[in-house]
């Protein structure tokens, strides 16, 4: 077992109060703005875009520091339509054979089905693996902990990140989602966590009229 190994907090940065009152109220409002778009251009976005939003991503925190998991970002054409048939698939099951009534009574107000066609508009695709296992330099296999949670935090910094770019995005999860695997040649223990649709929205994007819940309904203060 390797001792611990510290080093003083790096470039840590001090504000007065009401700076960092500033800082979140500008930071709630900029976020207040994001919406999940299902109407996506087909511009193309800077691959280095991406790269920035998921160095972002990789600075979550994670159980033990495993990082687990894995970002496969999709550009090619044929490899988004592969993806889009086996999704409508699952999708097609779900709207028309599992999903009970109080579930797609829930979805109506999105106006949600299940065609989805801006898996082949939206330049990006990324699809995001939880990884249950990790291999260490000296090729061990270790377990790692907190994966869900670990990816979960990872993918909401992902989604910030997009949104602070000034692009938009769509958390997609047909389920089951095993065909990512096949189709981007991912390792059977990783599993599927969420496929994210990353792009421009189109000049006609509408969203759906929804509303977030207040602070007090969100949150207590003991």
């Amino acid at each position: 077992m390797n001792a611990p190994q510290f080093i003083p907090l790096p470039e840590y940065q001090t504000y007065t109060p009401k700076e960092m009152q500033q800082r979140a109220a500008a930071f709630r409002v900029q976020m207040q703005q994001r919406r999940t778009v299902r109407y996506f251009s087909n511009q193309p976005v800077p691959i280095g875009i991406i790269e920035e939003c998921l160095y972002t991503a990789g600075t979550a925190p994670s159980g033990a520091n495993r990082q687990p998991w894995h970002f496969a970002v999709v550009l090619d054409p044929a490899v988004k339509r592969q993806i889009r048939t086996a999704a409508e698939a699952e999708e097609y099951a779900f709207y028309h054979e599992r999903a009970s009534q109080e579930w797609l009574e829930a979805l109506a107000p999105l106006g949600t089905d299940d065609q989805k066609p801006f898996l082949e508009t939206a330049p990006y695709l990324i699809a995001i693996f939880a990884q249950n296992y990790s291999l260490l330099p000296d090729g061990r296999r270790v377990k790692n902990y907190y994966v869900k949670e670990s990816v979960g935090i990872a993918t909401g910094l992902l989604i910030a990140a997009i949104h602070n770019a000034g692009l938009v995005s769509l958390t997609h999860t047909p389920s089951p989602m095993g065909f990512l695997n096949k189709i981007l040649g991912r390792p059977e223990e990783e599993r599927p966590f969420l496929l994210l649709v990353v792009g421009y929205p189109a000049e006609d994007a509408l969203v759906p009229t929804i509303s977030k819940k207040s602070l007090p309904e969100i949150a207590s203060f003991l």
